[in-house]
């Protein structure tokens, strides 16, 4: 009995053990099960907490995207800060102004409102937006102290910047058009673009740059922003010595300009003609055809398919700001970019004509300012002196060699009623592009806006169809602005407030027959709210264009061949923050970019 007895208690023993070892594991697998719930758990909630900030981030982007635009339609409209100045001054953290508010999805409420507003320059605000996101779980449109909030600041700069128009030979807002050219009957040295479709008919001419249209469905009938057929071009060696190569930009040639996508090359490349489009260093170069079904080579090539857009062009409505520019300009320039004196510095706006009778220099303006019209004209031997942005208030009649650098604003129209020339025209040639740009930078230059429009040639000699019936509707487009208002087309058969058509000046026909001239060459800028046309070059020899023309309708009729168009790139945007090689206070369009980004975060409490 005593070995059986001995046994049980071994047997016993044995299964207390294996119950205390089982216990153990179980204890083990309890504590890991909790830890895992535990980190398990925490991790579903970093995992909502993450989930639940990038949605509220995106509710808050949302915000900032419906304050923006409510800002941006009116700024783009009126190309003045005067509404922003009024409404955003002394916004702050303690008094937010223009507060919007909306719901993106089911419960996802933003309210955004501006927390800072500054005026670093004349054509510069800096807009600071708070944009506070969350879950209004409760749906009573208020942030209670239990719900979670993601907020976000930003820093949105408002400029009135260089215009995008200005970069090209030939811009048109509503369309454009060349008929009847062949390839040696126009030859344009630059690039060209429209804000709706651009058509080539009755012929194909020679195009040694790009050409963009745009879809644009603010124009009556909507355009499909079409380039209706690819032009000619020349190649870069024939480009190179054609007769205007002092007055064009160069082609490229990798001994003088570089390897492409090296840093010679970059240095040379906006300012270059290559018959050969490409994508070099993530940004296009070359000539190539734009619109709405992408960008490709003159052959074809597709380079990027994305939709052109349109261009906003400046607005010259408002002549009153213009005035203020004119009467307010002083010339800091001590020197020019080579070195040379500026005899203009310190001195304000100023238009001069020589007189005959009084044997010296006049000058036309009052502090910058033209109350009404007057006649510009200058000889080889005694140019018109033109200095910084002079305002006429109604209309400027000119023609003959210039003087200087500067434009001149109208509140009506500018007539040109002869040839214009520099009296020390630039050169583009070359082989040190700073030591071009030296030189050129004290040269001539003429801007030429019209609040109206820009009339070439003798009036007295304007008729149908040549040139009215592409000065009147249905030739001329209607569009409607960006808040859905019908603008109608222009019609320069209108009579206006000074009592003449609207494409007559306000001295009257005779006067114009009396003065006016062919028009065989063009150095000048030129730049209308309107209509830009006329009759050129109808005394023979063909017409030189050394400039751009920027317009909404063109309308020039040309009455002798060829037609010469010359890119002026001094004008050309360097970048977003460099000026052109020479500002002469053209007019600006609305720009808005994002400057600073500021994550402050998600909060509860």
């Amino acid at each position: 009995m005593k070995s059986t007895q001995k046994v049980l208690r071994k047997q016993k023993r044995e299964r207390g053990i294996a119950l205390i070892s089982v216990m153990g594991v179980l204890a083990i697998v309890a504590m890991a099960t909790v830890a895992y719930i535990t980190r398990a758990t925490h991790t579903v909630r970093l995992a909502r907490l993450n989930e639940l900030e990038s949605r509220l981030s995106h509710v808050c982007e949302a915000g900032i995207q419906d304050l923006v635009l409510t800002l941006w339609k009116p700024f783009k409209m009126k190309q003045s800060f005067d509404e922003l100045d009024i409404v955003l001054t002394g916004a702050s953290t303690v008094l937010p102004k223009f507060p919007v508010a909306g719901v993106v999805q089911k419960d996802d409420t933003y309210t955004t409102a501006i927390i800072g507003y500054s005026k670093p320059d004349s054509y510069k605000r800096l807009v600071t937006i708070r944009s506070v996101g969350w879950q209004d779980s409760n749906k009573n449109g208020a942030l209670d102290s239990d719900e979670f909030r993601k907020i976000i600041d930003v820093t949105m700069t408002f400029n009135l910047a260089r215009s995008e128009v200005f970069d090209y030979t030939y811009f048109v807002n509503n369309y454009g058009w060349m008929n009847g050219f062949g390839p040696n009957d126009l030859i344009v040295n630059g690039d060209m673009r429209a804000n709706g479709d651009f058509d080539f008919s009755g012929g194909t001419p020679t195009i040694n740059g790009s050409v963009f249209a745009a879809a644009n469905n603010k124009l009556v009938p909507p355009a499909k922003g079409l380039v209706n057929l690819t032009p000619n071009q020349w190649s870069n060696s024939y480009y190179n010595t054609q007769p205007d190569k002092d007055k064009v930009r160069q082609a490229w040639v990798e001994s003088r300009h570089g390897v492409k996508g090296s840093e010679e090359f970059e240095i040379w490349r906006d300012f270059l003609y290559d018959k050969d489009g490409a994508v070099i260093n993530n940004r296009l170069y070359g000539a190539v055809i734009g619109d709405s079904k992408g960008y490709r080579t003159y052959d074809g090539k597709v380079l990027d398919s994305t939709p052109t857009k349109e261009v906003v062009m400046p607005d010259l409505d408002d002549i009153t700001k213009y005035i203020t520019i004119s009467s307010t300009y002083v010339d800091t320039r001590a020197t020019f970019d080579n070195g040379a004196t500026n005899p203009d510095y310190g001195k304000g706006a100023y238009v001069e004509v020589y007189s005959t009778a009084l044997r010296k220099y006049v000058r036309v303006d009052t502090n910058g300012v033209v109350a009404g019209s007057a006649i510009l004209i200058g000889t080889n031997g005694y140019p018109i002196k033109i200095h910084g942005p002079v305002t006429f208030t109604q209309d400027c009649v000119i023609k003959g060699y210039v003087q200087g650098q500067g434009t001149i604003y109208t509140g009506r129209n500018v007539h040109i009623v002869g040839s214009i020339y520099y009296k020390n025209p630039p050169i583009f040639s070359g082989n040190n592009p700073d030591q071009i740009e030296k030189n050129n930078s004290a040269k001539d230059i003429l801007g030429l806006a019209a609040r109206g429009s820009i009339m070439m040639g003798n009036t007295a000699k304007f008729g149908f169809p040549y040139p009215l019936k592409y000065m009147t509707p249905p030739f001329t487009k209607g569009r409607y602005d960006e808040n859905g208002n019908w603008i109608p087309p222009f019609d320069a058969m209108q009579i206006d407030e000074t009592g003449k058509r609207r494409y007559q000046s306000v001295f009257g026909d005779a006067i114009i027959n009396s003065i006016a001239e062919p028009i065989n060459n063009l150095d000048c800028i030129l730049y209308t709210n309107f209509l830009g046309g006329g009759r050129l070059a109808d005394g023979g020899k063909g017409v030189k264009f050394n400039g751009s023309i920027i317009s909404r309708d063109e309308a020039m009729v040309i009455y002798s061949l060829p037609m010469v168009m010359n890119y002026d790139h001094r004008i050309r945007e360097r970048s977003s923050t460099q000026q052109p090689l020479i500002d002469i206070f053209l007019p600006r369009s609305p720009v808005v970019t994002q400057a600073v980004w500021q994550d402050r975060g998600l909060y509860k409490g």
